[in-house]
């Protein structure tokens, strides 16, 4: 009798990403539309990854399967 595989969520792959420690990273939001009003100092803040903790950086490492 074969084991079932697990399907990774491929949403979850898209729009995160986990570093070699195992840290999951994001994107900053507010970067899609409505730039011009922004200071480019606040652009150059979003263009960077931001860490997600606690609770849902587990579930999104179980939908990942890691």
């Amino acid at each position: 009798m074969t084991k079932l595989k697990q399907k990774t969520r491929k949403i979850v792959m898209k729009r995160f990403k986990i570093t070699g420690t195992g840290k999951v990273l994001r994107r900053s939001p507010y970067m899609r539309h409505l730039r011009r009003k922004k200071s480019k100092k606040l652009i150059r803040r979003y263009r960077h990854y931001v860490e997600v903790t606690g609770r849902i950086a587990t579930k999104i490492k179980q939908m990942l399967h890691l």
